[in-house]
């Protein structure tokens, strides 16, 4: 198994994404909304409390990532993935398309639409 992690810069193409996903085999996904880094310490100013949440971060710029994970079975579900995702954002090595990684899984629980009959 296998978890795949992919941050899009541009929110809009989320639910296009998820539909080309679940045509590949993905049995689910799970989608947070996120800040990068660079964009928060571009937001940094003198009157944000030291502990700001992300609203406090992004009331200048309400541009938000989204960011997708899910666990598949195998490798070949995870280039379907790779590509179909290129073809939705564009290729992953532009700057501002997204990051995406993979990670191996040793074990998942609760994955119920795994199970047989």
């Amino acid at each position: 198994m296998h978890l795949i992690v992919l941050v899009i810069n541009d929110p809009n193409t989320c639910s296009t994404l998820l539909e080309a996903w679940e045509r590949a085999g993905v049995p689910g996904a799970t989608i947070l909304e996120s800040l990068g880094f660079v964009r928060a310490q571009m937001g940094m100013r003198d009157d944000i409390p030291l502990l700001p949440s992300l609203s406090d971060l992004e009331e200048k710029d309400n541009v938000r990532h989204r960011t997708l994970f899910s666990v598949v079975r195998d490798m070949e579900t995870v280039e379907k993935v790779i590509r179909i995702t290129e073809k939705i954002i564009g290729p992953l090595e532009r700057e501002n398309t997204g990051f995406l990684f993979i990670v191996p899984v040793t074990a998942a629980y609760g994955m119920h639409e795994w199970k047989k009959g």
